[in-house]
């Protein structure tokens, strides 16, 4: 019998710093900042990017409850420090009006060699995310569910928007932080193998090549782990509610199994062309919720709240293994009053029809950002 893997989560999450007085993104944090966080908080904050970003991970964890714990923490104590120095951070994809080229990267070798390497496309990543990571400890089963999660991940895209805006305009998409990212090599939906040594072989034919130093560089939108033996999902954008996020990542996690006890009975899900599962990829980043993806099987559109409820049907044996029902049932949440781009859009609209000019309008969208960032932790 296939044995099961351990299945632990480790979450990880992006914030935008901005200026509680002007709401802008703080473009050069003072070093005692993050030096604060990194003593309060060992292991677990570090520098990303761009310096107006900071990236917290929890501890490897065996619960979503766990987890949740953690990120509230990490959440609460970046705000407080951040707080001290009238700053605070955002849990948002993009910040509703900042410029990407006023922002500097972070002086750290590894920030500098991608900054020369990318030029403009990487001077624009002012963007943020969650990444999910999946303990599964044997390399073929990690290949083999990448290569079938693939088809779920436009769901959990439109489950976790969070980035309507871009330098002060409405860009018309729920996350316009994918199109900001694709942008970069070697991103966007995942290469189909056969094996991990197939994995292995492509990886090293680019680092052989002087292209990428390792296969941390593949910036896929769900990848095998460099660091650890997981699965882990970038897909999503970072979600601004904390119960959200643990949502998105609940579902993911299931998915996994369900895809795991599939394969224990001599079954797989089917695994459609990367030129299909785009079509969805590019509804979830234009449309998130508000319209449908399509059923492959079906070959038609389903609206997103009826594949939701076959996505938690699929995984009803999972969430209640994991003891996560709760958290994977909270999606239908999200689906009813709207993920974070209808938020932003809403307090946006309503700022205006009140008197407020364009500019007043985008930082109230940041003061909501700053509130609900912390909000019920």
């Amino acid at each position: 019998m296939l044995a099961e893997p351990s299945f632990t989560i480790g979450l990880e999450e992006e914030y935008l710093l901005v200026d509680k007085e002007t709401r802008d993104l703080v473009e050069d944090p003072p070093p005692e900042l993050l030096g604060e966080c990194e003593k309060r908080l060992p292991g677990q904050v570090s520098p990303e990017f761009l310096r107006s970003q900071v990236e917290v991970a929890t501890t490897v964890c065996s619960s979503l409850g766990e987890a949740r714990a953690q990120l509230a923490l990490l959440r609460k104590t970046v705000a407080e420090i951040a707080g001290n120095y009238g700053m605070a951070p955002i849990a948002a994809s993009t910040h509703p009006f900042a410029t990407w080229d006023a922002q500097k990267a972070t002086a750290r070798e590894r920030y500098m060699t991608l900054q020369r390497d990318l030029q403009g496309v990487g001077r624009r990543l002012v963007i943020c995310g969650l990444h999910a990571h999946v303990g599964i400890d044997d390399d073929e089963l990690r290949i083999d569910l990448m290569n079938q999660v693939s088809y779920f991940l436009p769901h959990l895209l439109a489950l976790s928007t969070s980035s309507p805006f871009w330098r002060g305009e409405d860009t018309g998409l729920a996350s316009f932080r994918v199109s900001v990212f694709d942008g970069l090599p070697r991103t966007g939906l995942p290469e189909r193998f056969e094996s991990w040594s197939e994995y292995r072989r492509h990886v090293g034919i680019l680092v052989q090549a002087g292209l990428i130093e390792d296969a941390s560089k593949l910036w896929w939108d769900v990848r095998p782990s460099e660091r650890f033996p997981t699965l882990e999902m970038r897909i999503s954008d970072i979600c601004t509610r904390l119960e959200d996020g643990i949502a998105v990542a609940a579902i993911y996690r299931c998915l996994l199994r369900m895809l795991w006890r599939l394969k224990r009975n001599n079954q797989r899900w089917r695994i459609y062309a990367r030129m299909l599962v785009n079509e969805n990829r590019w509804r979830a980043e234009r449309y998130g919720i508000d319209e449908p993806l399509v059923d492959y099987g079906k070959r038609e559109l389903v609206p997103y709240a009826e594949l939701l409820e076959e996505i938690i049907a699929l995984v009803a044996e999972d969430a209640a293994h994991f003891g996560c029902r709760a958290e994977v049932a909270h999606a239908r949440r999200i689906v009813e009053r709207g993920t974070s781009a209808h938020a932003q859009r809403r307090v946006y609209s309503e700022a205006l029809a009140a008197g407020a000019d364009k500019k007043e309008a985008l930082r109230q969208v940041v003061d909501w950002l700053v509130a609900e960032t912390v909000k019920g932790i």
